[in-house]
């Protein structure tokens, strides 16, 4: 059987009422009376209820969190930086994956709007912004993370995805490059699209060609397909550098090309990726990125998550300025 509040009162000496404190608020207990209680609770093995407090209270301690995708190494850092700042204020987060699918971030939206979560911290598959909205009606504050927001209603920290994107096409054209291929998809997803404008903006402006080569998914296997049909051009139909999503694209794309043998990395195609995550560093030909600062995304979704919590108005969105990294892939 439990082991309940009043047999830790009994065993203790002492009130349901002091156990309580001593739990929630031991500041308002004399030091001899909390550590009376703490043993008791030790010694009979008790285990506080949560759940029932947080019934209780209305509102849980958790702090939900979705992501594209959790394979991801970016978004692991952005969630890292979200529990660290989280656990500061006694908070957890649960974070949960859509897998780049907007049925299963509804599933998820769902789920913790059910369980009363502390708040939400969202990155959109697409825009879904009346379900958010009507989330946030409903008393539970929502932030979109690594998406700028133009709505009032919602905070947002994100980085400058249109930036870079130029930085990134930018790069590559000072290398001599003008045929560049940029990959990723599905478009719909904002960040892949504000990457794409950028590059548009800045291969234009050079009177450069720019090659788009959708991808149904942001990953490495979809990578090694794009990689595959790029190898097996004619010399002159390939680009001459490629500019992808994120890093995981470009590993893959990476692996497809060095594999073949015939395609040098960066003489013959110069490559760049997004977000800068760990492996990119360590990859066969180190890979050329622009760096997202992931755990303080993160932390600082949570900053803006608790100043909603404390009434604070108006919405703040932060934006980050991206840096370029560069590497082997196009550096030589």
């Amino acid at each position: 059987m439990a082991v309940s509040v009043r047999d830790v009162a009994d065993d203790a000496g002492v009130s349901v009422g002091t156990v309580s404190n001593v739990l929630n608020r031991p500041e308002k207990v004399a030091p001899g009376t909390v550590a009376r209680v703490q043993a008791s609770i030790e010694r009979l093995g008790f285990v506080r209820n949560d759940a029932a407090r947080q019934l209780r209270a209305g509102r849980s301690r958790t702090i939900g969190l979705i992501v594209l995708d959790v394979r991801n190494p970016f978004f692991t850092e952005v969630a890292r930086g979200a529990e660290e700042r989280a656990a500061e204020h006694g908070l957890s987060v649960l974070v949960a994956n859509s897998d780049e699918k907007q049925h299963r971030e509804a599933t998820y939206l769902d789920l913790f709007e059910e369980q009363r979560m502390f708040g939400v911290l969202v990155t959109p598959v697409a825009e879904n912004l009346p379900r958010l909205r009507r989330m946030q009606d409903r008393g539970i504050p929502t932030v979109l993370v690594d998406r700028e927001s133009h709505d009032a209603a919602f905070a947002s920290v994100a980085v400058d995805d249109v930036e870079g994107g130029r930085i990134a096409a930018e790069h590559l054209l000072s290398m001599g490059r003008r045929r560049i291929a940029f990959v990723g998809g599905p478009v719909s997803i904002r960040q892949v699209s504000d990457r794409l404008a950028g590059a548009q903006t800045a291969v234009a402006a050079a009177g450069g060609q720019l090659e788009f080569i959708g991808t149904d998914a942001l990953t490495v296997e979809e990578g090694r397909r794009v990689g595959r049909g790029i190898r097996d051009r004619s010399p002159a139909d390939r680009p001459d550098a490629i500019f992808a999503a994120n890093d995981l694209l470009a590993l893959g794309v990476l692996q497809s090309l060095v594999m073949a043998g015939s395609v040098r990395v960066p003489e013959d195609i110069a490559l760049i990726g997004y977000d800068d995550i760990d492996f990119s560093a360590a990859a066969v030909i180190p890979l050329s990125s622009v760096r997202q600062p992931a755990a303080l995304i993160g932390s600082t979704a949570v900053d803006l998550l608790l100043e909603q919590q404390q009434g604070a108005r108006p919405r703040e969105h932060v934006v980050f300025q991206p840096v370029l990294v560069v590497r082997a892939s196009t550096a030589g």
